[in-house]
């Protein structure tokens, strides 16, 4: 997303916005930007500078207020990302039973370090804290799906999956 380029939800998705908004008091607007972020985020993927500044205008709220926002919650994307997204666990539990050498392997076969996009855009890969699954690990997740009790093997084929 640059300057140049227009930001603007489709109308379905604006219509979707605005009866979130309805939702709240008048004055109280600002309620709304958690579920207008996650839709805005939807739509483009991550949450641009100028994403943020239009969600900021569909509230009438200052867009510091969306950027406190979306840097406090981990689950917003402040650069671009690939179409999946792919957050481990880096914590005690999923490491002892495996985590370390599972997600170096994840990192080779995509070829990014954490942080960081494949070459062909599909997948970024996340360290995160807790997934709260510490008996299923090592544990990562892409969007709402958890894969656990994961093994070189798995990554191979939950990777060869997503590839098509």
């Amino acid at each position: 997303m640059t300057n140049t380029q227009t930001v603007q939800f489709p109308a379905d998705t604006l219509e979707r916005v605005h009866k979130i908004i309805k939702r709240y008091p008048e004055g109280k607007q600002k309620s709304a930007l958690l579920p207008i972020l996650h839709l805005a985020q939807a739509e483009w993927r991550w949450l641009s500078p100028e994403v943020m500044d239009y969600v900021a205008g569909l509230l009438n709220i200052k867009p510091i207020e969306v950027y406190e926002v979306a840097t406090f919650y981990t689950m917003f994307h402040l650069e671009p990302v690939g179409e999946h997204v792919i957050e481990y666990c880096r914590t005690g539990p999923c490491c002892l039973m495996g985590g370390g050498e599972v997600y170096d392997h994840l990192k080779k076969k995509l070829g990014v370090d954490t942080g960081g996009t494949s070459a062909d855009g599909k997948f970024t890969v996340k360290e995160v804290e807790c997934l709260a699954a510490c008996g299923w690990g090592p544990v990562f997740q892409i969007r709402e799906k958890y894969y656990m009790n994961l093994t070189t093997e798995k990554v191979d084929a939950i990777i060869e999956e997503l590839s098509k």
